[in-house]
């Protein structure tokens, strides 16, 4: 039976990059970081407070074929690539943090039926959706 997500990847330029922007400026902590061969690195990060579910950070390659990979690079080139969601018990005051500590943004934060929501982004173009959720009903989005 399935219990959780446990893993989501994120596809990076580079990884130690990558590693510094998620865990200095968003606040992850280091889960692991092994080099398993020349072409395949495994790098985790997670929340402090939500170790079982852990964001790999790859660069898009190997084990995936060439043809994928391109896509996928071409895709963050444009910055529309989409990453994760983030939530967050106050919205604008965390995009002030994150901002100040030099985050790219592409949306600041903005009432939905949803809650308050703004978009960042990560140093390899990947979308960072920032939501402080509140209840809602599909009623609200009429």
């Amino acid at each position: 039976m399935i219990t959780n997500v446990s893993l989501v990847t994120v596809y990076v330029n580079d990884i130690d990059e990558a590693k510094a922007f998620y865990t200095e400026k968003l606040g992850f902590e280091l889960g692991e970081d092994i080099t398993l061969s020349e072409d395949f690195r495994w790098c985790t990060v997670h929340q402090a407070d939500h170790p079982e579910l852990e964001l790999a950070l790859m660069l898009p390659g190997p084990p995936m074929d060439e043809e994928s990979a391109g896509w996928i690079r071409r895709i963050m080139a444009k910055g529309s690539m989409h990453g994760v969601g983030l939530a967050t018990d106050d919205c604008r005051k965390t995009f002030a943090e994150l901002t100040g500590r030099g985050v790219e943004y592409i949306q600041e934060p903005a009432d939905r039926p949803y809650g308050v929501e703004a978009v960042l982004r990560d140093n390899s173009g990947n979308w960072l959706v920032l939501v402080e959720q509140k209840a809602y009903t599909a009623a609200d989005f009429a």
